[in-house]
C-alpha cells in the first residue's frame, strides 16, 4: 500500500443548517477526519452524489429548510449506493429516535452534544462496523449474478434451520448442460449473460416462496426452497426463460433433488452433495432431466465412501488379486495361448467379489488407480515369474496403464523397476493404454507412450472402436498392437457393414505392421469369422473368463503339452 493511502483520513459529512452548530461538531471530528459540510438536505444530495465512495459517515440534523432530515433519509433509502453510508441524526426533538432509526438511521446523538471522547467513540465504531459489513458483503455474494456464494448459503440455511425448525425443505442443484461449449462457441461474454439469466429466472420462480439460492462452481446452483409437488414443471419453467432469452444457443438445464424428510437431521452439505448426485445421474441423459436422490443412490454412495476408505488396507491383504484372462493367437489351423491380460478383481470378505465396474471408474476419478494398477502390474509380473520358474513356460501378460498414470512422472521409473524385480524381459509385459488416452494427442501424453515403446515395451491400444479416434490418428501414434472393442466383435456374424468395418481395421493395422486382438469373443462362429478376416489375436469367454492365477494353470500346461507333441 503506498504512504499516500495510508494517511489518507475517512470523510464525515454534517448536514445542519446552523453554521454554529456545523462548526462545533466539525472541530471534534476533525481531529481524526476530514469533514465536509452541507446547510440542508439538497445541498448534501450534490456532495454525496458527487463523491458518494468516499463518505464514511453522514451527521444529519432533523429541522432543516428545503429538504429536512426525515426526507433526506426517505430518499437515501431508496438509493443503493447512498443507503449505505450510515447515519448518525442530531436532534433535540423528544421521541424522534425511533421515527429515524426506522428510515434508516444508524444512531443518533441528543442536542446538547455529549463529551467530545463520546462523540468520536460513536462516530468510529460506527464507521468500523460499516466498514466490516462491506468487506462481508463482498464475499457474501457472486459478482456475476448477485445469488449467494456458497459458504454464505450453507450458513443462512443453517441459520434459517436453527429459527425456524419444522419446515419441509428440499435442496436442488441445477446444471447447465456441457456448459464449456456454450462459452467455447459464443463466447465468455454471451455465457456470462446465460449465468445471470439463470439466476434472474430462480429468483423469478421462487423470490417469494422464502428460498435461498447461490451460484458455486461455475454453472452449478444449489436451492433451498419449500417443497415442490411437481419439480418438472419448475425445471420446464426455468428452461423456458432460457430459451426464450437465447434461442441459439440451446441451453440445457439439469436438476437433481434432495428431497428433506420429516425425521431427518442432515446437513445441508450432505444434502447438496446427494442433490448433486442425483443431477449427475442425468448427465447427457436428455428425455428425463430431473433425478430425485434415493435410497439406491444412498446404498452407492455409501459403498463408494467404504471402497475409497478401504483401498489400501484390501491391496496390503491382498483381498484385490490379479486375474487372467488368456489370449489366442489364431494365425494357425489350431489357436494355440500366446499371452494373457491381468485384470483386477476385489474378493472383499464381507461383500464378496466387488465388479471393477464398481471401483475402477470411482478410482480414476479421485487418483486411486494409481496404487491399484501399481499393485496389479507387480501381481502380474510376480506371476510371470512363477509361471516361468514352475513350468519353464513364457507368457507375456499385457497390464492396464490409466490415462492417470500416465501423468506420473515416475511411471518409466515404476515399469522398468518391477521389470528387474522379478527378472522379466520387455517382450514379457506389455502395457494396454485405453483408446481414449489418446484422444487429442496430447503431447506429454503421446511423448510418455513412446519413451515406454522406445524402451522396448510392446505397446496396445485398447478399446480400439469405442471412442472418438479416428483410423488417420494410428499413423502418428506409437501403438504396436490395436485391440478391437467388443462393440466391433458382437454383430460380425449378424451384420455386413459391421463384419466390412473390422476387415478394413485389420488391413489397415497390418499395412501399419500392427497386431490385431479382438476382445469379446464368445461364439465359435465369431472365432472363425475372425480368423477368416486375418485378426491375430482373441480374446474372450468363448475361451476362458478371467481366472484366479491357480486356475489359469490349466491354459499353461495344455501349452506345454502342445509343445512336447510338437
Amino acid at each position: 500500500m503506498s504512504q499516500d493511502m495510508e494517511n489518507r483520513r475517512r470523510q464525515v459529512l454534517i448536514v445542519d443548517d446552523e453554521i454554529v452548530n456545523r462548526l462545533m461538531l466539525g472541530n471534534i471530528l476533525n481531529s481524526e477526519y476530514d469533514v465536509l459540510y452541507a446547510g440542508d438536505g439538497l445541498e448534501a444530495m450534490e456532495i454525496l452524489h458527487a463523491q458518494s465512495n468516499r463518505i464514511s459517515c453522514i451527521m444529519l440534523d432533523i429541522l432543516m429548510p428545503r429538504m429536512d432530515g426525515r426526507e433526506f433519509l426517505r430518499q437515501r433509502r431508496n438509493d443503493e449506493k447512498l443507503c449505505m453510508i450510515p447515519v448518525i441524526v442530531l436532534t433535540s426533538e423528544v421521541g424522534s429516535e425511533v421515527e429515524t432509526l426506522d428510515l434508516g438511521a444508524s444512531d443518533f446523538l441528543k442536542k446538547p452534544y455529549d463529551d467530545e471522547k463520546v462523540i468520536l467513540a460513536r462516530v468510529r465504531r460506527l464507521v468500523e462496523l460499516t466498514e466490516n459489513r462491506r468487506i462481508i458483503q463482498s464475499t457474501e455474494r457472486d459478482q456475476l449474478t448477485g445469488l449467494y456464494t456458497k459458504q454464505y448459503f450453507y450458513e443462512y440455511v443453517t441459520q434459517q434451520e436453527y429459527y425456524s425448525p419444522g419446515r419441509l425443505m428440499d435442496v436442488v442443484v441445477l446444471n447447465i448442460e456441457k456448459f464449456h461449449l456454450v462459452n467455447e462457441i459464443y463466447g465468455r461474454v454471451y455465457g456470462d449473460n446465460v449465468l445471470r439469466e439463470t439466476a434472474a429466472a430462480i429468483r423469478r420462480n421462487l423470490g417469494d416462496q422464502g428460498g435461498i439460492e447461490c451460484r458455486t462452481d461455475g454453472d452449478v446452483f444449489y436451492i433451498y426452497l419449500p417443497h415442490q409437488e411437481d419439480y418438472n414443471s419448475l425445471r420446464d419453467r426455468l428452461q423456458t426463460s432460457l430459451d426464450t432469452q437465447f434461442p441459439k444457443a440451446r441451453v440445457r438445464l439439469r436438476i437433481g433433488v434432495c428431497l428433506m424428510k420429516p425425521d431427518e437431521d442432515i446437513e445441508i452439505e450432505r444434502r447438496c452433495d446427494r442433490a448433486k448426485s442425483a443431477c449427475d445421474t442425468v448427465k447427457d441423459i436428455y428425455t428425463s432431466p430431473v433425478a430425485f436422490y434415493d435410497e439406491d443412490m444412498q446404498q452407492k454412495s455409501l459403498l463408494s465412501m467404504r471402497m475409497i476408505s478401504e483401498v489400501e488396507s484390501a491391496i496390503e491383504k491382498r483381498q484385490l488379486q490379479a486375474y487372467f484372462q488368456p489370449k489366442f493367437d489364431i494365425t494357425g489351423p489350431v489357436p494355440i495361448l500366446c499371452s494373457a491380460e491381468a485384470l483386477v478383481r476385489w474378493n472383499h470378505p464381507e461383500l464378496g467379489m466387488i465388479s471393477p465396474g464398481a471401483f475402477i471408474p470411482l478410482f480414476e476419478k479421485n487418483g486411486l488407480i494409481q496404487k491399484v494398477d501399481y499393485h496389479v502390474w507387480r501381481e502380474a509380473a510376480a506371476q510371470v515369474s512363477a509361471w516361468k520358474e514352475e513350468y519353464g513356460v513364457s507368457i507375456p501378460v499385457s497390464v492396464n496403464i490409466s490415462r492417470i498414470d500416465l501423468y506420473d512422472p515416475g511411471l518409466v521409473d515404476k515399469l522398468t523397476g518391477i521389470l528387474k524385480e522379478f527378472d522379466l524381459s520387455y517382450d514379457e509385459f506389455y502395457l494396454e493404454v485405453t483408446e481414449t488416452a489418446y484422444v487429442g494427442d496430447e503431447k506429454h501424453i503421446v511423448d510418455t507412450i513412446m519413451s515406454l515403446q522406445e524402451l522396448g515395451f510392446h505397446i496396445e491400444m485398447d478399446d480400439f472402436g469405442s471412442g472418438y479416434s479416428s483410423l488417420g490418428m494410428l499413423t502418428s501414434l506409437p501403438v504396436d498392437i490395436l485391440k478391437m472393442d467388443m462393440k466391433l466383435v458382437r454383430d460380425i456374424c449378424r451384420s455386413r457393414k459391421n463384419r466390412y468395418l473390422v476387415s478394413s481395421v485389420i488391413k489397415l493395422a497390418h499395412y501399419m505392421s500392427m497386431r490385431v486382438v479382438a476382445e469379446g469373443v464368445e461364439e465359435k462362429e465369431q472365432c472363425d469369422l475372425l480368423r477368416e478376416e486375418g485378426c491375430d489375436v482373441i480374446q474372450g469367454w468363448y475361451f476362458s473368463k478371467p481366472l484366479p492365477a491357480d486356475q489359469f494353470t490349466r491354459f499353461i500346461k495344455e501349452k506345454k503339452q502342445a509343445e512336447g507333441k510338437g
